[in-house]
């Protein structure tokens, strides 16, 4: 005789990638399919599918739901959050988002579960991912060189290098630190960087599974 299934896990889950409170589903509801494995926590209160290949994509719309409609078109995800989206970090307890200095962070309140950076953006700095802008992996890499300390800096350095498609190039990332102007860490982020040319190879593309958050 086949064992008896709890209800909870009866209930039909419609296919699609990401799951969040809404009229569909509420929080409770949500939680208590992870609970059951019917869904898997991806980031905040985001679930997606077990076995689903977890994208930037998908990533990158996770962490849009966090951002407040009033200031997710001036926002820009940066730093150790772009490195997650890019699948070259642990999620983030909190997402870093950047705002550019035309927009002036006195112009875009606080939001829950975000840190906000004043910051100098140029048009090859920002892409578009999943409904977010993102910095792209370039700009990602100088900016974690230059604000992340260097036990979490070096590992998302060294993914962000590994990944051919990112187009992240050592070199290049050298030269722009190189050429940033009057940047605090900078003396530091050249360290790092020159401590990442002196070490083997990086570990192959998708050898780093990034650890959604709960």
């Amino acid at each position: 005789m086949a064992p008896r299934i709890p209800p909870s896990q009866h209930q039909v889950v419609p296919a699609q990638e990401l799951y969040a409170p809404s009229p569909l589903f509420t929080w409770a509801e949500l939680q208590s399919m992870a609970a059951d494995g019917v869904l898997t926590p991806l980031y905040d209160k985001s679930f997606t599918l077990p076995g689903l290949v977890v994208t930037p994509r998908l990533r990158a719309r996770a962490a849009a739901l966090v951002v407040p409609d009033r200031i997710r078109r001036k926002v820009i995800a940066g730093r150790m959050t772009a490195a997650w989206i890019y699948g070259c970090a642990d999620a983030p307890e909190k997402l870093s988002l950047l705002v550019d200095a035309k927009h002036r962070i006195s112009s875009v309140r606080s939001a829950r579960g975000c840190i906000l950076h004043e910051v100098r953006l140029g048009q090859l700095d920002v892409v578009s991912i999943g409904g977010l802008l993102v910095t792209s992996p370039l700009r990602t890499a100088v900016d974690v060189a230059l604000h992340v300390e260097a036990d979490r800096a070096l590992p998302a350095l060294r993914m962000l290098l590994s990944q051919e498609e990112l187009g992240v190039r050592l070199r290049l990332v050298t030269l722009a630190v190189e050429a940033s102007a009057r940047v605090p860490h900078k003396k530091a982020a050249l360290r790092k960087l020159a401590a990442l040319a002196l070490t083997a190879d990086p570990p192959p593309a998708g050898a780093f599974q990034p650890k959604e958050a709960a």
